[in-house]
């Protein structure tokens, strides 16, 4: 089928499934422009927990899709390409986290939601690369923090909150590609255009750069600046949605290598094929679920986070 065949074919089955397409800023352009909201993690999950419709078609990767699930257990979500998954995800597993909480008995859990739902189950709260720093925040300055599984985003946070974690030593390969050199280069090519990074990447990348920001504040940063020329440290996925929003201004990637394959294994074959048949449900098991999703509304709540009971 050729794709504005695909395009009507998808539109017919929403209205048919009573589907919502959610998908990821690092989606590929063609995903992103047949779905009905494109956003960071927060605005997704958000979107996930607020959407009147009955399915959800989740492009993005599996952590995502499951915290979909967590937030609208009464709704089916579907992920077109299961084996769409996350490396930093898998860097860490309940073994090892449990290992981590035995050391440490009265830390409080902050899990970053590229977690599996167990990680997430054994956590105290969950956080996205937007409010991470805000969620740390709210947990008593005496008490011990760790943080899981993104050593880089863990570092961003104790530099804005002034305060120590115990970091897992996971990372996202992705972002790890991010050096130095490549924000000096930019700077060589195109003298006086900001450079903004996601705070996945190393903290002298970071340092080097002149704003530290998630996807979607890397948007809201794109409409609000008068430079003409951004650079954009991340996936190279973005690109195109800060292209359509912001017509008179250009997009630099940092590096035009950063790509996660994960992301870009989904395309519109999937997408159709998932809405035809359901293929690609994800479900999480009882007690797991309950206890990720305590973690997950945890982060959308307000006040001092307490310690909960596994």
């Amino acid at each position: 089928m050729s794709i504005d065949a695909m395009v009507k074919r998808i539109e017919e089955l929403k209205a048919e499934k009573d589907a919502v397409i959610l998908s990821h800023n690092y989606q590929l352009p063609e995903v992103q422009r047949i779905a009905d909201f494109v956003g960071d993690s927060l605005e997704l999950a958000q979107k996930a927990r607020d959407v009147s419709q009955s399915v959800i078609v989740f492009c993005g990767v599996h952590f995502m899709a499951e915290t979909a699930a967590l937030l609208s257990p009464e709704k089916t979500v579907l992920l077109p390409v299961m084996e769409a998954g996350c490396p930093m995800a898998d860097m860490i597993d309940a073994p090892g986290l449990a290992s981590m909480r035995a050391a440490h008995p009265d830390a409080l859990v902050v899990c970053y939601v590229n977690s599996t739902a167990q990680v997430k189950a054994m956590s105290d709260v969950c956080c996205t690369s937007a409010n991470a720093h805000g969620v740390v925040a709210r947990i008593d300055p005496d008490s011990e923090v760790i943080f899981v599984p993104d050593r880089y985003l863990g570092m961003q946070v104790e530099k804005r909150t002034g305060r120590s974690l115990i970091k897992w030593p996971g990372y996202c390969p992705t972002h790890a590609k991010l050096v130095v050199e490549h924000v000096e280069r930019a700077r060589r090519e195109h003298p006086g255009a900001p450079v903004i990074v996601h705070p996945e990447s190393r903290p002298d990348v970071c340092e080097a750069a002149d704003a530290v920001l998630s996807t979607g504040g890397m948007c809201r940063f794109a409409r609000e600046t008068s430079a003409p020329v951004v650079i954009v440290g991340t996936e190279v996925g973005l690109i195109d949605r800060l292209e359509r929003e912001n017509p008179a201004k250009k997009f630099v990637p940092l590096d035009e290598r950063a790509t996660c394959p994960n992301m870009k294994k989904t395309r519109l074959e999937n997408v159709m094929a998932a809405l035809e048949t359901r293929h690609g449900r994800v479900t999480i098991a009882e007690p797991i679920a309950s206890q990720a999703r305590r973690a997950v509304e945890e982060m959308f709540a307000s006040g001092r986070i307490r310690k909960a009971k596994y």
